[in-house]
């Protein structure tokens, strides 16, 4: 741009690779920044408003699970089937309840206790949302999101911290983690790579506090970087040049600075007829090749024992 002569220079701020991301996924979706923070942000008075069916939900939830047994659990099923039994019967345990309901009702209870039988109970929504890229729960009442780089106050709880204990050992049993007292505080993953941090009393003051980082189902690559002007194409080629030529590359950050993302595009330069092995605290790199072997450092069990550490794993490898 033109400025009259002896002006100098503004300096303009620097942006964040994240940022960056966060321009670029509002393009995607077609809204403006206004647009989203009408959309996320909700009444305040809302978060605090007690669920009027909550001893609905624990009644039908006990019946249903009464119902099912064993068929929760069963490795057989595959998640449709499973998926479809526990639909199947909700609709029956619903039927037979005396509390008037209406058609809307009945189908948001009936969602919200499927939720909370096949996934996360409240969080189901934000996870299912493409447009939510974290999920911040403070205590069983509180739940924030980030959507198109910013944070908003979320509806949605949980019915008491039981029930949010319920959910986080639901997520990091999946992946043979734990938390506990003894070990109040876990890393995991769900079952898409998205990052998982959870932290219980008495570390968590307020309560058990659980934070989602998810990760996009369609990676950036190396054109999308350069697009959004994080790199340049010589930098892009020099880059691929020292993963060919098998330097060592260091790839630090702080949180949300874009180090996962920057690793899924240095993987891209890998020649194809190399074999690939990665190592982390929790598996959440996406890469594309096919030559790939994934390891996972494993925590001590409740003994103490059985912890594999990242040392190990890398001796083995």
């Amino acid at each position: 741009p033109l400025r009259p002569a002896g002006e100098p220079p503004v300096e303009e701020e620097p942006v964040s690779l994240s940022d960056r991301l966060a321009q670029a996924r509002r393009g995607r979706s077609g809204t403006t920044p206004e647009q989203q923070v009408l959309e996320a942000t909700p009444r305040a008075a809302r978060r605090a408003t007690t669920d009027p069916f909550a001893d609905l939900k624990r009644t039908v939830h006990q019946s249903l699970l009464e119902s099912l047994g064993p068929q929760l659990y069963d490795s057989r099923l595959t998640e449709e089937d499973l998926e479809a039994k526990v639909r199947v019967t909700l609709q029956e345990v619903l039927s037979h309840e005396e509390t008037p309901l209406t058609v809307t009702d009945r189908a948001r209870l009936a969602q919200e206790i499927a939720d909370d039988i096949l996934g996360y109970g409240p969080l189901e929504p934000f996870l299912r949302d493409p447009e939510v890229t974290e999920v911040m729960v403070n205590g069983a009442t509180t739940i924030y999101i980030e959507r198109g780089g910013r944070i908003f106050p979320a509806e949605g709880r949980f019915t008491d911290d039981a029930h949010l204990r319920r959910t986080i050992d639901k997520i990091v049993g999946r992946v043979g983690r734990r938390v506990d007292e003894a070990s109040p505080m876990v890393d995991a993953r769900l079952p898409d790579g998205s990052r998982v941090n959870a932290v219980i009393p008495p570390l968590s003051v307020d309560g058990p506090s659980l934070t989602i980082r998810k990760f996009a189902t369609d990676p950036y690559g190396t054109e999308d970087l350069i697009s959004f002007g994080t790199l340049t194409t010589t930098v892009a080629e020099f880059l691929s040049q020292c993963v060919v030529g098998r330097l060592n590359i260091m790839v630090s950050g702080g949180t949300g600075a874009g180090k996962t993302t920057t690793l899924n595009v240095l993987s891209s330069f890998i020649p194809e007829d190399e074999r690939i092995i990665t190592i982390e605290d929790a598996a959440e790199l996406q890469l594309d090749q096919e030559h790939i072997v994934r390891l996972e450092s494993r925590p001590p069990n409740i003994e103490g024992k059985g912890e594999v550490k990242i040392r190990d794993l890398v001796r083995n490898a």
